[in-house]
């Protein structure tokens, strides 16, 4: 029983990927005003109905790949040990993720920039994040054993969560300028920097 449901969300990971690559290639090739659900559908071989089974539209599937990072990363933070303060617990998770992970590549500076040129887009983006951070406050509330309205855990996650943005902005604007220079810091690298100035009034 358990292989066959590993087996079945196996399956539905690689259709969801899929689904996403063909999005962000018809997207960079056409436009995002120029792409619809059924193109998104026909070049990843499923059926329309397939489509909304895993994402509500187009820019749930344009945005796939840059959330499962941020949700990998809610997860990671939730399984650090105990014994970690909520901070040392948000930079571990970070650092476990990027070493599980890797640099990421330039699909995900791509949705970064068709985000910041499509109104629809953007909006999704920020719904998501709106969610992404409530989860993180309320691990974090969990973790330090404050209830889940509480301020701190609001502010950490706010806080955290915006340095990194800053961060990957920052590497965004390095890989455009710089062509893939490998001299230019890597991501975790200015994740480091900027958390570190982030993190002054939560030692």
């Amino acid at each position: 029983m358990d292989t066959t449901v590993g087996l079945r969300e196996r399956k539905k990971a690689e259709t969801r990927q899929a689904v996403h690559e063909a999005a962000m290639r018809l997207t960079v090739e056409f436009g995002l005003d120029n792409v619809t659900v059924e193109a998104i559908a026909d070049a990843a071989n499923i059926s329309r109905r397939t489509f909304s089974n895993y994402f509500a539209g187009k820019e749930d599937a344009l945005l796939y790949g840059e959330q499962r990072r941020v949700w990998s990363l809610v997860t990671a933070f939730r399984e650090r040990p105990a014994e970690e303060s909520a901070w040392q617990a948000l930079l571990n998770a970070m650092r476990s993720l990027y070493e599980e992970m890797g640099e990421p590549n330039r699909e995900w500076a791509l949705q970064t920039r068709l985000a910041k040129q499509h109104p629809s887009l953007l909006a999704r983006q920020m719904a998501n994040h709106v969610r992404v951070e409530r989860e993180l406050a309320q691990a974090i509330a969990v973790r330090e054993g404050t209830e889940p309205d509480a301020s701190r855990p609001r502010v950490l996650a706010a806080a955290y969560l915006t340095g990194l943005r800053i961060a990957s902005n920052i590497w965004i604007e390095g890989q455009q300028s710089g062509s893939g220079d490998s001299g230019l810091p890597s991501l975790l690298d200015l994740a480091e920097e900027v958390l570190a100035e982030v993190a002054q009034p939560f030692r």
